[in-house]
C-alpha cells in the first residue's frame, strides 16, 4: 500500500485549491458502475501532496500554476488509481477512514474502475500546453512503468530470502519516490525551468520519498498507535522486508540471526513476536541504522534544493523535508 506524505506546513498558501479542482472533475457519465467508484475514491480526500508538488514546482521557477493544473490533476488521478489496485492486492479494507472500493463494491469493480482512472489520467494530460506535452508524456509514462516495476519487486521480495538493503532502496525508489519526483519535475517543466532546475527538483523528490518510506518502516515498529493511525507491528507480523529487518539480518551476530529467522517462521499474529523482534532491532542497531538513513536522505534532499532560486517555495520544500524526518504519523 502506498503511503501518504505529510502535507505542506499549514501556513503555506496553495493558490489553487487542489481538493476543489479534483471535486470539479465530472464523473456523472454512464455506466455509473464504472464511474461512481472513481468519484467515491477521489472524494475520500487525502492531502493531495503530489498535486501540490506539481504546482509548487511550477511556482518555484516563476511559472503560471494554472498551466500546470491539468498535469497536477493527472498525477493525482493516477496516484489514486494505484491505490485502488494496491488495496485489492493487499486485501486492505479501509482507506482514509472509508471502506476501500473492492470492499464497498467488489474486486472486479476496483480493477476496472482503476483501469479507467489510468485512462482518465492520460486524458487530463492531453490538456497541458502543447509546448510541453511530449516531455510530460515521456516523464509520465516512464514514471508509471517504474511504479509497476517497484510494486512487482515488492511482491517478489515476499518470497525471497536474499533481499539486500540496496534491493530494498531501489524498490521503494520505484514504488514511492519516482511519483513525487515526477510531480515536481513536471511542474518545473511547465514553469520554464532549466534542465538543472528540473534535475534538482527531481532528485529532491527521490530523496524525500526514500526518507519518508524508511520513516514509515520505523513508525510501523516504534511509533505511537494514537498518532501513527494504525496498530504497531504490522510489518513484523507479516514478515515484510523493511529497512529495519534487512539491517538487523545484516548486522546480527549468529545468535541474533538465528532468533530472527526463528521468528520469521511464525506467520500467525503474535504480540510476543512483535516485542521480541523489536528488541532484536534495537540490539542489532537496526533502529539506529534506519534513523541514520532517514537523516542522510533528508540531508541529500536539502542539498538538492541549494542550487535552486531562494524563494518562499524553496523554503517550504526545505521545511517539508525537515518535518518529514520528525513526523509521528
Amino acid at each position: 500500500m502506498q503511503p501518504t506524505l505529510a502535507a505542506y506546513p499549514k501556513h503555506h498558501k496553495i493558490m489553487i485549491d487542489c481538493n476543489q479542482a479534483i471535486a470539479a472533475l465530472d464523473w456523472s457519465k454512464e455506466p455509473q458502475g464504472l464511474y461512481a467508484p472513481i468519484a467515491y475514491a477521489l472524494s475520500s480526500g487525502g492531502k493531495r501532496l503530489r498535486m501540490q508538488l506539481v504546482l509548487a514546482g511550477c511556482r518555484l521557477v516563476g511559472g503560471n500554476e494554472q498551466d500546470a493544473l491539468p498535469f497536477a490533476e493527472a498525477i493525482e488521478v493516477f496516484h489514486n488509481f494505484t491505490l485502488l489496485h494496491d488495496d485489492v492486492m493487499d486485501r486492505a479494507e479501509v482507506r482514509r477512514g472509508m471502506p476501500t472500493v473492492h470492499i464497498k463494491w467488489n474486486d472486479n469493480t476496483a480493477i476496472l474502475s482503476g483501469d479507467q482512472m489510468l485512462i482518465e489520467a492520460y486524458r487530463l494530460l492531453e490538456k497541458v500546453p502543447d509546448t510541453y506535452l511530449p516531455q510530460l508524456l515521456h516523464l509520465f509514462t516512464k514514471t508509471a512503468t517504474e511504479i509497476c516495476e517497484g510494486q512487482q519487486y515488492d511482491i517478489d521480495f515476499e518470497q525471497r530470502s536474499d533481499v539486500q538493503i540496496s534491493d530494498y532502496i531501489e524498490m521503494i525508489r520505484l514504488k514511492t519516490s519516482v511519483l513525487l519526483a515526477a510531480a515536481l519535475k513536471g511542474g518545473a517543466i511547465i514553469g520554464g525551468a532549466t534542465y538543472g532546475e528540473q534535475d534538482a527538483l527531481y532528485n529532491y523528490g527521490i530523496h524525500l520519498g526514500l526518507a519518508f518510506q524508511i520513516q514509515d518502516d520505523l513508525l510501523d515498529c516504534f511509533g505511537d498507535p494514537a498518532t501513527f493511525g494504525k496498530a504497531i507491528g504490522g510489518d513484523i507480523s507479516c514478515n515484510k522486508k523493511t529497512y529495519l529487518l534487512l539491517s538487523a539480518l545484516q548486522q546480527a551476530d549468529t545468535h541474533q540471526r538465528e532468533a530472527l529467522n526463528s521468528w520469521l517462521q511464525l506467520t500467525a499474529p503474535s504480540a510476543e513476536k512483535i516485542e521480541s523482534v523489536k528488541a532484536l532491532y534495537i540490539a542489532t542497531h537496526a533502529r539506529e541504522a534506519a534513523e541514520q538513513a532517514i537523516a542522510n536522505h533528508t540531508a541529500e534532499a536539502l542539498k538538492c534544493l541549494s542550487t535552486l532560486p531562494d524563494n518562499s517555495e524553496t523554503r517550504h520544500l526545505e521545511q517539508m523535508a525537515r518535518n518529514l524526518a520528525q513526523r509521528k504519523s
